[in-house]
């Protein structure tokens, strides 16, 4: 019996082929590991690259809207793990790997991500030394970029409270995690910095993984952070957690806490400095006093009567001259401190309280914010201005 015979062209064979291809389970969604050689990246977007091991070469192709999802960028003799289906490019005769997803093998990809932007970013000097601003000792108005829940955004308002209540805080909202939060944290940044009175910055996080931290490594925010004319305080994670923000900010805290100390100096250095300067002019005035009073002995002894009694009118005249300036530069200084003390009044509860708002709280003493912290028959305390009534929710 004689064999049969079949003709076909070279476009029906290759054709053929990739639907034997094709039609296979296994090589439709297959992972594959070995090392990047003869990469290319090509002016439309499209990776090109071999695939290689000690025992053969897989030729593989990456296509734009794949490559656009990668966390890294491929190089030759990099070790990775490809996944993707293997069909046959008929125009070529030749079977590849159309690569849909791939990621570094044996290394993170955000981690290897990380290290090649913090590379490329320093060399075009975003870390470097002199671009970074001083923070303002006693800011007025301070801005912050976090979350509006969250351990972070309490931590800065409790430490900030505690310790420069003279300044002001606001906040803007920013997603700090997950898809979006780059674009958040710059529009934030964007806001502050078109919007006059803001002295400094605090824009982080609380701690977590370097996935959940990744918004604060993006390129853009890293841009946003540089260009901003206002001072930048990063406080992202923990101390151990550093991030692309960290290293662009003018200055990096390691906790949110610590931002809080680190932007604005505690209340009590002006009391100090206030009273330093009162010790440091009642020196001054009387050391010109003992100066003036030995020279006017010194010329007592070895002048003339009536030389002596021009010294004394003299004397007169500048001891009378020094108390108007005492008293014109204590006046001066009593006036500077009440305008500071009037500021600071302002922005004291109590001033609120004044004005007709009123505060309510548990027996914990827990400040009760919201309509869904009152129960029916739930008792609270209504603080007002010249003390506080007990009260309880009716309805």
């Amino acid at each position: 019996m004689q064999d049969k015979i079949y003709m076909a062209t070279v476009t029906q064979v290759n054709s053929y082929i990739k639907q034997i291809f094709d039609k296979n389970i296994i090589l439709s969604n297959i992972w594959i590991k070995g090392e990047i050689s003869n990469f290319k990246e090509h002016h439309s977007g499209h990776l090109y690259l071999t695939l290689k091991d000690d025992g053969g070469v897989l030729k593989a192709v990456m296509f734009k809207g794949n490559a656009q999802t990668l966390a890294f960028a491929p190089q030759d003799g990099m070790k990775v793990i490809a996944r993707g289906r293997i069909s046959v490019y008929e125009k070529g005769g030749a079977y590849q790997l159309y690569i849909e997803e791939m990621q570094p093998d044996g290394v993170g990809a955000l981690h290897i991500a990380f290290e090649q932007m913090k590379a490329r970013l320093e060399a075009e000097g975003l870390f470097a030394s002199e671009h970074k601003r001083p923070i303002p000792a006693y800011p007025q108005k301070i801005g912050v970029v976090t979350a509006s829940t969250g351990a972070a955004i309490r931590d800065i308002i409790h430490v900030l409270g505690r310790r420069a209540p003279y300044a002001q805080i606001v906040l803007y909202p920013a997603l700090v995690q997950g898809e979006g939060a780059a674009q958040s944290i710059c529009e934030a940044i964007s806001y502050f910095n078109q919007t006059e009175g803001f002295d400094v910055l605090i824009v982080g996080r609380g701690g977590g993984s370097i996935e959940d931290l990744w918004g604060f490594n993006e390129e853009s925010v890293a841009r946003a952070i540089y260009n901003s004319s206002v001072p930048i305080i990063s406080a992202v994670g923990h101390e151990t957690d550093f991030t692309i923000a960290d290293f662009v900010a003018d200055l990096r805290a390691p906790t949110p806490s610590a931002a809080a100390e680190m932007a604005a100096k505690p209340l009590s250095e002006i009391y100090a400095a206030i009273g330093s300067l009162e010790t440091r002019n009642v020196f001054l005035i009387n050391a010109c006093l003992k100066a003036a009073s030995s020279q006017i002995e010194r010329l007592s002894v070895r002048s003339p009567v009536d030389r002596i009694d021009n010294q004394r009118i003299a004397l007169d005249a500048h001891t009378q001259e020094l108390t108007h300036l005492t008293a014109a530069k204590l006046e001066a200084e009593k006036q500077r401190f009440a305008v500071n003390l009037s500021r600071l009044s302002a922005l004291s509860p109590l001033a609120v309280l004044a004005r007709g708002y009123s505060l309510a709280i548990d027996s914990s003493g827990k400040v009760l914010s919201s309509v869904k912290d009152f129960h029916v028959n739930d008792s609270f305390a209504l603080v007002l201005s010249d003390g506080k009534k007990n009260c309880q929710v009716l309805d």
